[in-house]
């Protein structure tokens, strides 16, 4: 079988003006990036909120494996299949990072047939998006250290700058950082410490702003400091927010690019799920909803981490409410989850599968309780066998009363994903638009908030919260912000805090050890056990593999 990026290669491309002819969006309204990408202007985005809205389908998967899951992949293929049965649907994703495309995850653009094309450009620099955010939050940071320097009017305690830079790589080193060295010409030294883009807040911002006005003002709520007399300072006061605007103008644009099956797919904005909301904007949302009888989009790995924060963050402030949700599993990952290890998954194990079902059942639960209808999609590998895929199908049934669907898109393109086309146009058309329920009301305190996600979505017992993010907790609630929602920051492999509890434990603690306000954003980010928000590379990274070969084409980018 060839390669994702030998497929990709091979695969001939409609012009982008054709791929946008079909859902009606004129040549003249494309800011074109060569013949195969283009952004949406703003002016024919704002243009669309005359039109209704289409059905809102939300992917997600279960607890993340070494084995692989195919979330995106199934994504790619469900939006394919969907227009192959003759229902009009564009398909909603997040840009990759560069940190994980050079480190261990690999890109985001799907895989095998079921791919958003072209493929190395998406997975590389793409449009630039994550370059203008990464600009726009190293201007910010610029301009609190230059503050400092000419004469601090706004009072601003240095012990108490809330704003890290951030990078879009993978880079450890960059964590903990002394800047400001090398004498009275450079400032005034402290520590501070560097996130990934994913991670920055100006994402956060952006992936939930609805138009430019929305993101000025959203950036001007950002708190990064505090005064000596305690009182929060934001961007606003530091009259960051216009020249940010500017840089972020054009990335605001979606990005329209197709499938190998010529399916439209808006890629834009790109928050991890594990340490963000992982969702992509809601612009881009609610452009497919408006272009297409359905939109299609994934959230971050597991349903625990992005369809919770689909549900209780982008749902909440967007007014969106799926009408259904697809929970990606695999053979090979329940196995897993029922403790076979990697090399001895080509070998059958009913049994196994049957211990790490647990993952699959609770995850089931959990988007039950949002009250949003739920078909399973397995996504088939090839060393699965026949005894496996009956016995999770009678498992689903029996003990979830869910149906579980076999997909072979990533080998056979929308043909293979055809049956769960048919399952989720059926669970669309049937359910009501209504309000998502959600975990948590507004008004309950930020503690409770999180330990009622930890207790209800991931079976612990209760939560243990260090006093120095207690005290923040409580500050942010005297300054205004007890009604915000929690954004969890945990490890993505596991219910608990512990990567190595896979399965469906039950009786953990999860630790939180610290917590941010991201008040631009709306939201406060937990941060529990022992996550990063600047992830490191692994022992071998991918950009060991990646290269040029003799013509100059890229090779070894998965």
């Amino acid at each position: 079988m060839p390669t994702d990026i030998e497929i990709a290669r091979a695969a001939t491309l409609q012009p982008i003006t054709a791929i946008a002819e079909r859902i009606g969006i004129p040549e003249d309204a494309l800011h074109s990036y060569g013949r195969h990408i283009a952004k949406i202007d703003h002016a024919h985005i704002r243009a669309l909120e005359a039109r209704p809205e289409g059905r809102l389908v939300l992917v997600t998967a279960i607890s993340p494996t070494p084995a692989g899951e195919g979330k995106t992949t199934t994504t790619v293929g469900l939006g394919d299949a969907l227009n192959r049965i003759g229902r009009r649907t564009v398909i909603c994703l997040r840009e990759p990072s560069l940190g994980p495309c050079f480190g261990m995850k690999g890109g985001a653009a799907g895989g095998g047939r079921a791919q958003v094309v072209p493929m190395e450009a998406i997975n590389l620099h793409f449009t630039g998006d994550f370059h203008a955010i990464t600009a726009a939050h190293s201007l910010a940071a610029a301009l609190i250290d230059n503050h400092l320097y000419w004469g601090n009017a706004l009072d601003i305690d240095s012990r108490r700058i809330a704003w890290r830079r951030v990078v879009d790589m993978n880079d450890r080193a960059l964590r903990g950082i002394t800047q400001s060295l090398g004498g009275v010409a450079n400032g005034y030294p402290r520590e501070d410490g560097f996130d990934i883009t994913v991670a920055s807040e100006v994402m956060a911002v952006f992936c939930l702003a609805r138009d430019l006005a929305d993101l000025e003002e959203r950036l001007g709520r950002i708190v990064v400091a505090e005064t000596r007399a305690r009182a929060p300072v934001t961007l606003a006061d530091l009259k960051a927010t216009g020249a940010m605007t500017v840089l972020l103008k054009d990335a605001l644009q979606p990005n329209l690019v197709q499938t190998l099956e010529g399916s439209p797919a808006l890629i834009h904005g790109g928050p991890f799920a594990n340490i963000a909301h992982g969702c992509n904007s809601v612009i881009a949302t609610r452009a497919g909803l408006r272009l297409g009888d359905y939109a299609v989009t994934e959230a971050g790995f597991g349903a625990d981490l992005g369809a919770e924060k689909f549900f209780d963050i982008k749902c909440r402030q967007a007014g969106l409410s799926p009408s259904a949700v697809v929970i990606v599993a695999t053979v090979r990952a329940l196995k897993m989850h029922g403790g076979v290890e990697k090399k001895a998954l080509g070998t059958e194990n009913v049994a196994a599968l049957e211990a790490g079902f647990a993952n699959l059942a609770r995850h089931v639960e959990n988007v039950r309780r949002f009250g949003a209808p739920v078909v399973v999609a397995v996504n088939h590998f090839h060393a699965d066998t026949e005894a496996e895929h009956a016995a999770l199908k009678a498992l689903c049934a029996d003990r979830l009363d869910v149906e579980a669907i076999t997909c072979r898109h990533w080998a056979e393109g929308a043909a293979g994903a055809e049956a769960l086309a048919r399952a989720v146009a059926a669970l669309a058309d049937g359910t009501p638009r209504r309000t998502p329920r959600f975990a948590y009301p507004e008004e309950a305190p930020l503690a409770d908030k999180i330990r009622t996600i930890a207790r209800t979505l991931y079976g612990a017992a209760d939560i243990q919260v260090e006093s120095k993010a207690a005290a923040k907790l409580a500050q942010f609630e005297a300054n205004g912000h007890r009604h915000l929602p929690v954004c969890m920051a945990k490890t993505q492999y596991s219910f608990s805090t512990d990567p190595s509890l896979i399965g469906a434990p039950s009786g953990h603690v999860v630790a939180v050890r610290d917590v941010r306000l991201s008040a631009g954003a709306g939201f406060v980010v937990a941060i529990c056990g022992e996550i990063m928000t600047m992830p490191g590379l692994p022992k071998v990274p991918a950009a060991e593999g990646i290269h040029l070969d003799a013509d100059g084409r890229i090779e070894g980018l998965f």
